[in-house]
């Protein structure tokens, strides 16, 4: 069986889990590493000042940081009005925005085509990103499909974040009683924060339809395991992910994501001794994307049976997809799972 198939098949008949990274809001935001060295520059260092091996130094790194939170705001703010762009940011956002709805709709298919009575029918979606990509894809593809989105909030005017509500199943009952149905459930799960978490007087966390002045995140700057065990919610966020993994017949496809975050690698480590888990890694590129990744996950020299990488160069040029750039991007995976994974001879 081609590896595209045997995703395919995963896909509709396990316990599906999806780990979004930066890479697939890219083209309109940019990788972290793009906001360091623009730091850099602004306070004027040598990329080797104040640290040993070329790495950028504290300062330039807490600036990048900054300079990244600001943008992903100032994006995500446009995606809730569009009128408040010029007009080549509205169209990267745009070109960023159909990808994810694109693939929310291929997310929703393969739960129509999933056995309930197997596994339920719920696809858990963990993304490290703070922007609202995923958000307003889901907003827009609930217009037309019928599905249940859960962020893990409670409440009506006030919603409150509260990981125990990931842990529920909706169902239609028919008219007459005379069936259950049970409705396809998104849930988005975000261990790193988002531009639209508020952190209450009770010391709460609200979820609100806004981009908020001081939002809930954890900042790409190696700390995030300490910071993540300090804060409960990030703790529970990243318990939901282990837990998952964990499970029987589980599936991770990996998209856009490197594992430069030493908790989730952690983690990653640890769910591959669950001999039922199959994590698909998604490479970007055919050059060092593969040797990084396996050497943030820690995994050099060794091979691990339920770890599969896919580079744009396993892709058979006579599909319905375009990697003619011999990138994999979200789009691609998209097709790829769109197509069935089928293969001409």
């Amino acid at each position: 069986m081609h590896i595209l198939e045997e995703i395919r098949e995963v896909a509709v008949s396990k316990n599906v889990n999806f780990l979004i990274g930066s890479g697939c809001s890219a083209d309109a935001i940019g990788l972290m590493s793009k906001y360091w060295e623009k730091a850099r520059e602004n306070n004027n260092h040598s990329k080797s000042e104040g640290v040993s091996g070329g790495a950028h130094c504290k300062k330039c790194e807490k600036d990048g940081n900054k300079l990244l939170l600001d943008n992903v705001s100032n994006v995500s703010k446009i995606i809730l009005e569009p009128y408040l762009g010029s007009e080549q940011t509205l169209n990267n956002i745009k070109t960023v925005s159909c990808s994810y709805e694109a693939f929310i709709q291929e997310v929703i298919s393969l739960m129509n085509r999933m056995n309930s009575r197997q596994n339920p029918k719920n696809i858990n979606i963990f993304t490290t990103n703070y922007d609202l990509f995923i958000e307003d894809a889901l907003d827009e593809v609930s217009k037309t499909e019928t599905f249940v989105i859960n962020d893990g909030a409670r409440g009506y005017f006030k919603r409150i974040l509260d990981s125990s509500n990931f842990n529920r199943t909706v169902s239609y009952r028919g008219p007459s009683n005379n069936y259950i149905d049970e409705i396809p459930s998104i849930s988005l799960i975000k261990p790193h924060g988002s531009v639209n978490w508020e952190k209450t007087a009770d010391e709460e966390i609200e979820i609100k339809a806004e981009v908020v002045d001081n939002p809930v995140v954890v900042n790409p700057d190696g700390h995030e395991p300490r910071v993540t065990f300090e804060e409960n919610y990030f703790h529970d966020m990243l318990r939901i992910f282990q837990t998952e993994l964990d499970k029987p017949q589980s599936v991770l496809f990996v998209i856009g994501f490197s594992f430069q975050d030493e908790h989730i690698v952690k983690m990653m480590q640890r769910a591959l001794r669950n001999k039922e888990l199959n994590a698909y890694i998604f490479c970007y590129s055919n050059n060092n994307t593969k040797r990084d990744i396996r050497k943030n996950l820690g995994c050099e020299g060794r091979e691990y049976k339920n770890l599969r990488f896919i580079e744009p160069r396993d892709i058979p040029v006579n599909g319905p997809w375009d990697t003619k750039e011999n990138k994999l991007t979200l789009d691609i995976v998209t097709k790829i799972l769109k197509s069935g994974g089928k293969v001409d001879g």
